[in-house]
């Protein structure tokens, strides 16, 4: 099942309308951001839609090996990219940022999460991203290095998921991305720990060599990586790569 925003006539122009879509396969951290970025592109290119499927990277990378029609994809981490790589279905991938994670907690942090070793206390309920997906990933590196042995109460299948979870009172810490912690403002406390440099997931796009619209697609990547896309990422609070 595709994530949010995917729907059928993917990468193809749309009979009748002259209207060209490009569907893009974006890491579930990305939504806001390119949200943003599809509506300007859209802006500046008349005809052209863009169109969004925002999901776990894994998830994605797996419906693209399984030949789920798109024109772009976006993941978190290279681990995702290089198995589409190795699918046959992207030739060459460009890191575009970087990100790193944080821990948050609900709004006033009630059970004093102060470092990464306090998630590991008894009766503390943390959720994290499951170990295949990037955010879990970089989890999983984090707390090894650290030496810091946490039991997850659940591991999500995306990052939007795990903060779903802090936000609605269900977990007393998650581990997700500082730029999600950011985009929830005041719904949870973000708790930086200095062991999240361990980890820095950098983040690759790509066209995919059998996209239909394969011009507007590399367009898209274009804005992404140039200027605009540039200050956009940044203002997000996503690192260069």
């Amino acid at each position: 099942m595709l994530g949010s925003g995917a729907l059928s006539g993917c990468g193809s122009s749309d009979s009748g309308t002259g209207t060209t879509t490009v569907t893009v396969f974006a890491a579930a951290s990305l939504k806001q951001v390119f949200t943003q970025l599809g509506t300007r592109y859209e802006s500046a290119h008349p005809g052209t839609k863009v169109v969004f499927s925002f999901a776990g990277s894994s998830d994605l990378a797996a419906q693209l090996n399984q030949g789920a029609p798109a024109d772009v994809f976006a993941s978190a981490d290279t681990a995702n990219m290089d198995k589409v790589v190795k699918g046959g279905r992207i030739g060459t991938a460009q890191p575009f940022a970087t990100n790193t994670l944080t821990i948050v907690t609900p709004p006033g942090n009630p059970a004093h999460i102060a470092t990464l070793a306090d998630l590991a206390k008894p009766g503390v309920k943390l959720v994290v991203c499951a170990p295949q997906v990037p955010c879990g990933a970089a989890a999983k590196r984090v707390t090894t290095a650290a030496n810091v042995a946490v039991a997850p109460v659940s591991e999500e299948s995306s990052v939007t998921d795990v903060l779903g979870k802090v936000t609605s009172g269900q977990a007393d810490a998650g581990l997700v991305y500082v730029t999600d912690a950011a985009s929830a403002g005041n719904k949870v406390t973000a708790v930086a720990f200095p062991e999240s440099s361990s980890a820095v997931n950098t983040y690759p796009i790509a066209v995919l060599s059998d996209s239909k619209s394969a011009d507007a697609a590399r367009g898209f990547v274009d804005l992404v990586k140039g200027d605009e896309g540039r200050k956009v990422l940044t203002q997000a609070g996503f690192g260069t790569p």
